[in-house]
């Protein structure tokens, strides 16, 4: 594999193109009250696209910069009868660990991408972000993301703050999923799943499909 770049693989807020570049470009995202710095090189990803993962999505914690409520995560179990729905950025190694540091609110990182591909995952530092996950390899780059280190059953589900819902719905709609398979998606995610009718996630996100 090429390690120069790899993919980025987005799940949560990341999936709305605009909102992934204030991490590259440093800018502040519509719904959020922090301005992200960018990365220290601030070139666009070579390429990006739709793609899935076969870890279970779902929404916890309470404060965060988009208001009270949720955020997204994926479980730390790989099962095929997960779908989580994600888009991926080919961007540089030392963007992937800047965009890191950003998610997790501090100045930098120190993580080893071969570490990462040989065990599968690390954990590193405290941040609600710190745990980098290898997801396979596309077009000769290694895939990767990052979650928390707690995984599902030891966190406190929350529905996440509409802003941050609306968020994740605009890159879904980018991604081209339809609005009926956007509010399906939420409706069974836990965080969501009993605290929030179709009816409500349809009222929130409706019209932006």
């Amino acid at each position: 594999m090429d390690t120069s770049y790899v993919w980025y693989v987005s799940y949560g807020s990341n999936l709305m193109e605009h909102r992934f570049l204030c991490y590259i470009l440093g800018d502040q995202p519509e719904g959020s009250s922090q301005r992200e710095r960018g990365c220290r090189n601030p070139a666009m990803p070579l390429k990006n696209g739709k793609t899935t993962l076969s870890y279970p999505l779902y929404f916890a914690g309470e404060r965060t910069k988009w208001g009270n409520g949720g955020v997204a995560f994926i479980g730390h179990e790989k099962n095929e009868r997960y779908k989580t729905y994600g888009r991926k950025y080919l961007i540089t190694v030392e963007q992937f660990l800047d965009v890191t540091a950003q998610e997790n609110s501090c100045d930098e990182i120190e993580a080893d991408l071969e570490e990462v591909i040989q065990k599968g995952y690390i954990h590193f530092g405290k941040g609600w972000y710190s745990r980098m996950v290898y997801l396979g390899e596309e077009e000769g780059y290694p895939m990767v993301t990052f979650t928390c280190n707690l995984d599902l059953n030891e966190q406190q589900l929350n529905s996440p703050p509409i802003a941050y819902l609306t968020t994740i719905a605009k890159g879904l709609s980018q991604v081209g999923l339809t609005k009926e398979e956007a509010v399906t998606y939420f409706a069974n995610t836990p965080g969501i799943l009993g605290k929030m009718s179709e009816q409500e996630i349809e009222g929130i996100i409706g019209s932006l499909f």
